[in-house]
């Protein structure tokens, strides 16, 4: 059982992974679906743009109602992210590697959040501030929120990367343990390979896929905004 991505080609050396490769297609998908919903909008909307409004809507809504009226800037971002993570952990829907189940996908979208985190906390609390709150309740805190600070995107990367991956690992089994099963009793149809997996099909996923998203989106969000306020955020 190989884990970890397939190796497509390689450029200068340089090899390009069927990650990249599934996320420049998620990325493609994306980037097609905005470009035919906004192609011919009008005032009522019908079609994909109806469709494509209830998306921007839902977002804004989200991240009015989780970072504040006053962040909805960030929205732009926190709809692509969600976006992509729906699609990237999807993947396995179409018996491919989601993109999520490499964990220099998810450390590199973790990293993304991180800088956010802490621009954004520079940017309103200004540097003095952003260390004195660091250094909350007492100065020798400093060095311990640090590392609590840094340790964040690994914890952030590794839940995402843990929860898809497993679900990867748990179909991959079912899947080759009822395909034993279907040869050793020469069915000419594989039933058991149809019926059964469908459950575990529509948990890992759709249900599954959709959460992590969520759950990702909704702790880059959360720390973001407090990261802009004066509360502590630990």
């Amino acid at each position: 059982m190989n884990l970890g991505p397939r190796i497509i080609f390689s450029i200068g050396g340089v090899n390009v992974t069927e990650t990249v490769c599934y996320a420049w297609i998620v990325s493609l998908i994306l980037i097609a679906f905005a470009l035919i919903s906004t192609r011919n909008m009008k005032r009522i909307p019908k079609g994909s743009q109806a469709f494509a409004e209830l998306i921007v809507e839902f977002i804004y809504n989200l991240v009015g109602n989780t970072m504040g009226k006053q962040n909805t800037n960030f929205a732009p971002y926190i709809g692509t992210l969600f976006l992509f993570l729906v699609f990237g952990n999807s993947l396995g829907l179409f018996e491919q590697r989601p993109v999520t189940a490499d964990l220099n996908a998810t450390f590199a979208l973790a990293g993304i959040t991180f800088v956010l985190i802490h621009y954004n906390a520079i940017r309103t609390k200004t540097l003095k501030g952003y260390i004195k709150h660091l250094s909350d309740p007492y100065p020798f805190m400093l060095p311990i929120n640090l590392v609590g600070e840094l340790a964040f995107p690994l914890s952030l990367s590794f839940r995402l990367f843990g929860n898809i991956t497993g679900g990867v690992i748990i179909m991959m089994l079912l899947f080759n343990g009822l395909e034993g099963i279907t040869e050793n009793m020469e069915i000419t149809i594989p039933f058991l390979l149809i019926g059964i997996p469908l459950p575990a099909n529509f948990f890992f996923d759709i249900f599954e896929a959709g959460l992590q998203a969520f759950i990702f989106t909704m702790l880059t969000m959360v720390f973001i905004a407090n990261g802009m306020s004066a509360q502590d955020h630990h």
